[in-house]
C-alpha cells in the first residue's frame, strides 16, 4: 500500500519527541531545584545565625560580661560552646568601637571586626554575606543593650565552604530523584508510544493521512450506500453520500432510529442479499459484524439500488407473462381445432358448429365486457392473460361484472400492471394451494374508479393471512412462499403508500385484498 522507504512511524515520532521535552522538562527541573536547594541552604543559614546571635545578645550574662574588667575570660568559653553546640564557625562578641572580645582564631581577639556594624549600633539585627577573617560567610550581627545603650555587638556566621558541603551531601538525593522522574517519565513514554503503535498499526503519518484521504474517497465515490455502526451505540460512525441519498437520511449524525422501518428491525444481526422496499425504492441489504483482532468493533451495513432493475424485472415480467397467455391460447386453440376436426371426420358436423361456435362465443363474450368497461390496454391485455393462465392452473378467474376503468385513472400504466398484475400473482398461487386452496379454487377480481378514487379489490380461496403477516408482507420484501423473497405485496403497498393511498386485508367470503388509491387533490 505504501512505499518501502518507509519514515519513522508515528508511535515512534511520538515517544522520541516525548523522550526530549521530559529529559529537557527534568533535567531543567533538577537545575532549578539545585538553585532552589542552595537559595534555602543560605536562607536556613541565615535563620540559624541571627536566632544564635539575637539569643546570645540578649542574655542577661553578655551585658555583664562587657562592663566586667576582662571580658574576654567571661566570654570565650561561652562563645566557643555555642559555636559547638549550634554547628557555625564563628561567635565574635564585640565592643561599639569593633574590638573583638572573642574569635575561633586566638590571635585576632584585640583586633578590630571587619565588616558593618551601623544597623546593630542603630539598635537592628541584621544579616550580610562578607568576606572577613575566616573567607566568605553568612553573618548576622545583633546588638546587646543595657539600660537602653548598646554596650556591645554580638556577631555568629557560617562559612560559604560550610554552607557548600551541607548542600554538597544533599545533592545526591536531589540527583537520584531527578534521575528516577527521568527513568519514570522514560517508562511512561515507552508504554505511551507502545499503546499509539497498536493505535495507528504502526503507521507513519503521511501514511495516517494518505490513508484516511483514500479512505475518505472510497467512501464519497462508491456507488453503494455504506453504514458503520459503532458496537456500543446505535450511531452511525460512518455514512458515506450514497446511503443518504438511497435512505433518504438526514445531514449530521445518524442513528438506527432514523432508517426505514424494515431496517431498523435488522438490529445488529446479520443479512445477506435481503430486499427491502421503502417509500419510493427496492434495496438490496447487506449487514454483517466487523471484528478486528477477533473483537467485534462494530456493525457494516450496505444497500444497493434495485429500483431500475425491479422496473425491468417487471416489464420483462409483463412480456412474458403475454408470451405464456398466446402460449396457452395458441395451445387452446390447438385443442378446439383438433377437436372440430376429429368431430368432422366422424361425421358429427352439426355438433362440430355447435361446439366451435359455444367456445368462440364464451371468449368473444369475455373479451367484449372487459373491452367496454377497461379501457386501459395494458390492463385489459393483463387480465385476459391471467384468466387464462388461471385456467392452466385449474383456477377460476372472475372479473366481476361491477368492474370499470377509465384512462383517468391516478395510477401510470406501469404502476397499474404492478399493483394488479402482483394482487392477482399472488392470489393465483395462493387458490392454486401453494399453501393450501380446496376443492374449486377460485379468484375474483373487481376494479372500480370514480371521480375520487380507484379501487383495487382482488378475493381469493386460500386461507389468507394474519395482521402479522400481511404488515410484514407490506413492509419489505417476503413471501408466503417458500422460498420467503417475494416483493409482490410489497411493491404494491409501495406503489398506494406513494399516491397517499392505503391497502387493507380481510378474511370474509375469502382472503380479500382491497387497496384504494385516491386521485389527485383527494389524497
Amino acid at each position: 500500500m505504501f512505499g518501502s522507504a518507509r519514515r519513522a512511524s508515528l508511535a515512534r515520532q511520538v515517544l522520541v519527541l516525548q523522550l526530549l521535552v521530559l529529559a529537557v522538562v527534568v533535567l531543567v527541573g533538577g537545575a532549578f531545584t539545585v538553585l532552589d536547594e542552595r537559595r534555602d541552604a543560605d536562607a536556613a543559614a541565615r535563620r540559624e545565625v541571627v536566632a544564635v546571635a539575637e539569643t546570645l545578645a540578649a542574655a542577661d550574662g553578655t551585658a555583664q560580661a562587657l562592663r566586667s574588667p576582662d571580658p574576654t575570660a567571661a566570654l570565650q568559653p561561652e562563645a566557643d560552646r555555642i559555636s559547638a553546640a549550634t554547628g557555625t564557625d564563628f561567635v565574635v562578641v564585640m565592643a561599639p568601637d569593633r574590638t573583638r572580645y572573642t574569635h575561633p582564631d586566638r590571635a585576632l581577639i584585640g583586633g578590630k571586626f571587619t565588616g558593618t556594624i551601623d544597623r546593630a549600633l542603630a539598635g537592628e539585627t541584621f544579616t550580610e554575606t562578607y568576606a572577613g577573617s575566616l573567607g566568605p560567610s553568612v553573618r548576622a550581627v545583633a546588638p546587646v543593650v543595657d539600660d537602653g545603650q548598646v554596650v556591645g555587638l554580638v556577631s555568629v556566621g557560617e562559612t560559604r565552604e560550610r554552607i557548600s558541603d551541607q548542600f554538597v551531601r544533599g545533592l545526591p538525593l536531589i540527583l537520584m530523584l531527578t534521575a528516577g522522574a527521568l527513568a519514570l517519565a522514560a517508562l511512561g513514554s515507552v508504554l505511551l508510544g507502545s499503546r499509539v503503535r497498536r493505535q495507528t498499526l504502526g503507521l507513519a503519518p503521511d501514511e495516517l493521512r494518505t490513508l484516511y484521504e483514500h479512505h475518505d474517497a472510497v467512501l464519497h465515490s462508491i456507488r453503494e450506500g455504506l453504514l458503520v455502526f459503532d458496537a456500543d451505540s446505535d450511531t452511525a460512525d460512518v455514512v458515506n453520500d450514497e446511503a443518504r441519498r438511497l435512505l433518504a437520511l438526514p445531514a449530521g449524525p445518524v442513528a438506527r432510529a432514523d432508517l426505514p422501518p424494515s431496517l431498523r428491525d435488522l438490529g445488529s444481526g446479520r443479512a445477506e442479499d435481503e430486499v427491502h422496499v421503502t417509500g419510493d425504492r427496492v434495496l438490496v441489504v447487506n449487514q454483517a459484524p466487523v471484528r478486528f483482532e477477533g473483537r467485534r468493533i462494530g456493525t457494516v451495513l450496505t444497500v444497493r439500488d434495485q429500483t431500475e432493475l425491479q422496473s425491468v424485472t417487471g416489464e420483462l415480467d409483463s412480456m412474458r407473462l403475454f408470451t405464456e397467455s398466446l402460449r396457452a391460447q395458441a395451445h387452446e386453440s390447438a385443442n378446439r381445432l383438433h377437436t372440430v376436426v376429429t368431430m368432422v371426420e366422424l361425421g358429427r358436423t352439426e355438433e362440430a358448429v355447435a361446439f366451435a361456435t359455444a367456445e368462440l362465443e364464451l371468449s368473444q363474450h369475455l373479451i367484449d365486457r372487459l373491452t367496454a368497461t377497461v379501457h386501459e390496454p395494458a390492463v385489459l391485455a393483463l387480465l385476459l392473460g391471467k384468466v387464462n393462465q388461471a385456467a392452466e392452473r385449474g383456477v377460476d378467474l372472475t372479473v366481476t361484472d361491477d368492474t370499470t376503468l377509465s384512462s383517468a385513472a391516478p395510477l401510470t400504466q406501469r404502476e397499474l400492471v404492478t399493483v394488479v398484475g402482483n394482487l392477482v400473482d399472488n392470489a393465483i398461487d395462493a387458490a392454486a394451494g401453494s399453501r393450501g386452496g380446496d376443492d374449486n379454487p377460485w379468484v375474483e377480481v373487481t376494479l372500480t374508479a370514480d371521480d375520487a378514487a380507484l379501487d383495487v379489490r382482488v378475493a381469493d380461496s386460500g386461507p389468507g393471512m394474519s395482521a402479522d403477516e400481511f404488515a410484514a408482507a407490506s413492509r419489505r420484501g417476503y413471501s408466503t412462499k417458500s422460498d420467503h423473497h417475494g416483493l409482490g405485496l410489497a411493491l404494491v403497498a409501495q406503489v398506494v403508500s406513494r399516491h397517499g393511498g392505503r391497502i387493507e386485508s380481510e378474511n370474509t367470503y375469502g382472503a380479500v385484498i382491497s387497496a384504494r388509491i385516491p386521485k389527485e387533490g383527494n389524497a
